[in-house]
């Protein structure tokens, strides 16, 4: 690995003789002795400074931790080391994060409390180097990559897009477990790291330096070199080398920002963790961790981190999150995508309408470039792949087809049937519905074992959320297939089995129907805003009404309605079949004269018995909860992990509670089941008790 960087470096000979007259040393390059008995870390060493390239995989395993230690004591032993440089040997990447496999193949947490034990370890030599180490980063560092480079004395970083630190383990169910929780918030400041851990959002360069995470930026060209092929490694190399001989002669870097202020910062904090939106008992273990740590001591805070850390990653919520694909690799990969519909849920199929969709996906990536997410180039670039048209030409290529036209049954038939004759026969027919059965849109088809469902959430580039719904026909590569260009989407799936409304929709329905019930009644929409956000619903009922758009809700009503009769009973449907035939609705927190009309139209007496806040509330939590244990109960959900995913991230239930099924477990299914007979005894039926919850008790 060595030799071929040595190679590299020469090969540009010019840029080498630019660095060089710009007062970067050339220095002898050696290999380590043990170069040839390791396969994921060596290093050799340029002057006195050694420079540890990393393997390709960019991984953290169990290999790397164990080589990484057979290093470090090879440099602390060696005479002519005197600082040392990590850096990756892989462009666009420093560290991708931890080997998933090595959680999915452990049983117990303590085996996961033991791998997080070891890397704790690992990067406690490292923080304790007798001799500096700069870490040199480049590209994504996510995961371990930020617990190894705060581990460091130093750290560098390349400016611009591509550099990105941030700790996503939440969107994995889990949290740091290489020491992170302890040391982010020494480095950053206690505020700043728990909206690392608990956000997962990744960092952008500039922002990470003004953190206190990174200690110095680069650009990531040399003056007057033009960009290599595949990145710029040997320049982060040459500048980290400097670095790493300033420490060496007692330059001392900046450690331990927030350390000062640690003790007040965290009295601050506990409010602002609470106000993020992730499962309660995530955060009363970070809550509880920090403390521990503040009050007894980083050992203790340690252990407390691989215990916790142990514990998340053997939930069945962490499992579900760490799979990949569970279906396999697809027997062909998805190149070419074709998309029948343009905007929200198909618009129509004018001229007009194509471009207004073209315009929306444009500024999708537009918004990008503004955040600095992405290049005015890279959007270019993207949006060129895209082409508009109206007629099925090219679709012959096509690997996949996602129909995404309006949610009408004959609809979707007819554009099915015209499809078919056109696309290869490898190619997956993949419908975008919300409540319409998969296996009656597959009736019409000639191959129903390559039509599934996939269920996307507007905004479809911001909702994380993917509900894919198979038949008994769906074969298992067409769900191959899916999963995979959902992965690539970045999307977090949950598979459930086809029915009316699935299992999200059929959970939304009867608090949409309650929603209008409740505003018959009375209560100002500003109110039932206010809340259902203070209950921790992310978007208030009444506007969520408007978001769902009034014509699809009149739609899914009628359809649900028929599929489930007193079950979804509730207010009046009347109300949206008039907001439809006025084509008007609630915007933002104001209504329109017409709505108010409507509403003085259709209003009921509210129940005195069940007319506190609270229990508008409970109406609307308590029917959601019901129904998704009744998708349980009746099979199309797998398993409570699948339900509570999918209501988190793609609904809005408030994730503090962790979902209807954990909250279940928080609140009391006896409780509930008491909640629910109260509000079926006042106002019907559709408030009855499922057989499983009532089982419960």
């Amino acid at each position: 690995m060595v030799a071929c960087r040595v190679i590299g470096i020469l090969s540009h000979f010019s840029a080498f003789r630019i660095l060089h007259s710009q007062g970067y040393i050339c220095c002898n390059f050696t290999e380590s002795s043990a170069l040839l008995t390791r396969t994921h870390i060596n290093y050799g060493v340029k002057g006195d400074v050694a420079v540890i390239p990393n393997s390709k995989v960019n991984t953290l395993s169990k290999e790397l931790h164990s080589e990484v230690i057979e290093v470090m004591n090879e440099i602390w032993a060696s005479d002519q080391i005197r600082s040392a440089v990590l850096i990756s040997s892989k462009p666009g990447c420093f560290i991708a994060g931890a080997d998933i496999n090595m959680l999915a193949t452990c049983k117990t947490p303590q085996e996961v409390t033991q791998i997080s034990q070891e890397a704790q370890r690992t990067l406690e030599k490292l923080e304790k180097s007798t001799k500096p180490v700069v870490a040199a980063i480049s590209g994504s560092c996510l995961g371990g990559g930020p617990e190894l480079a705060v581990s460091c004395q130093y750290r560098i970083a390349t400016k611009g897009r591509k550099t990105v630190p941030g700790t996503p383990e939440v969107l994995l169910g889990i949290l740091p477990g290489a020491g992170g929780t302890q040391r982010l918030p020494k480095m950053v400041g206690v505020s700043a790291a728990f909206d690392m851990m608990l956000t997962g959002r990744y960092i952008r360069a500039d922002r990470a330096k003004k953190m206190g995470l990174v200690d110095q930026l680069v650009e990531p060209l040399g003056p007057g070199l033009k960009p290599p092929e595949e990145g710029t490694i040997e320049y982060l190399e040459e500048v980290a080398i400097t670095f790493a001989k300033g420490l060496a002669d007692k330059i001392s870097p900046k450690r331990d920002k927030g350390l000062v202020r640690k003790l007040t910062a965290y009295a601050m904090t506990i409010p602002f963790v609470r106000q993020h939106r992730f499962t309660k008992k995530w955060k009363k273990k970070c809550e509880s961790r920090l403390k521990t740590g503040i009050e007894q001591g980083s050992d203790a805070d340690y252990l407390s981190e691989s215990q916790k850390f142990g514990e998340l990653a053997m939930t069945k919520k962490s499992k579900v999150l760490c799979k990949k694909n569970k279906f396999g690799a697809p027997q062909k990969d998805i190149k070419h995508l074709a998309i029948l519909g343009a905007g929200l849920m198909g618009a129509d199929a004018t001229l007009t309408g194509l471009g207004q969709g073209q315009q929306q996906v444009f500024k999708g990536l537009n918004d990008k470039v503004k955040r600095k997410a992405l290049t005015s180039f890279g959007r270019d670039s993207i949006f060129s792949n895209l082409t508009g048209q109206l007629d099925y030409q090219g679709f012959e290529k096509a690997d996949m087809v996602i129909e995404a036209v309006f949610e009408d049954l004959s609809l979707k038939h007819r554009v099915q049937k015209e499809i078919e004759p056109v696309i290869p026969g490898h190619c997956v027919f993949a419908s975008n519905t919300s409540a319409l059965p998969v296996s009656e849109i597959a009736a019409v088809s000639k191959r129903p074992e390559k039509v599934i469902g996939m269920h996307y959430f507007s905004p479809v580039d911001k909702m994380q959320l993917l509900e894919m719904i198979t038949t008994e026909k769906t074969s298992k590569d067409t769900s191959a297939s899916a999963v995979a260009v959902s992965l690539k989407q970045g999307k977090v799936i949950i598979v459930v089995k086809d029915g009316p409304g699935f299992y999200t929709t059929t959970c939304l329905a009867p608090i949409m129907s309650e929603v209008i019930r409740i505003l018959q009644e009375g209560v100002d929409p500003k109110k039932l805003n206010f809340l259902t956000t203070s209950f921790g619903f992310p978007v208030g009922a009444a506007t969520l009404v408007d978001e769902v758009g009034v014509d699809v809700a009149k739609r899914v009503a009628e359809d649900l309605g028929k599929a489930f009769g007193e079950r979804f009973g509730g207010g009046n449907p009347e109300l949206l079949t008039q907001m439809v035939s006025k084509q008007e609705c609630v915007k933002s927190k104001n209504l329109n004269s017409d709505m108010v009309s409507i509403l003085a139209s259709l209003k009921i007496p509210p129940k005195s018995e069940v007319s506190l806040d609270e229990d508008i509330q409970f109406r609307l939590v308590t029917r959601f909860v019901n129904e998704a244990v009744m998708c349980l109960q009746e099979g199309i959900l797998a398993t409570p992990a699948d339900g509570d995913i999918g209501a988190v991230f793609g609904l809005g239930f408030p994730p503090c509670l962790g979902g209807p099924f954990r909250f279940v477990d928080l609140y009391g299914a006896q409780k509930l089941v008491d909640r629910l007979k109260k509000y079926e005894a006042a106002y019907g039926k559709q408030f009855m008790p499922c057989q499983l919850l009532a089982d419960r008790q």
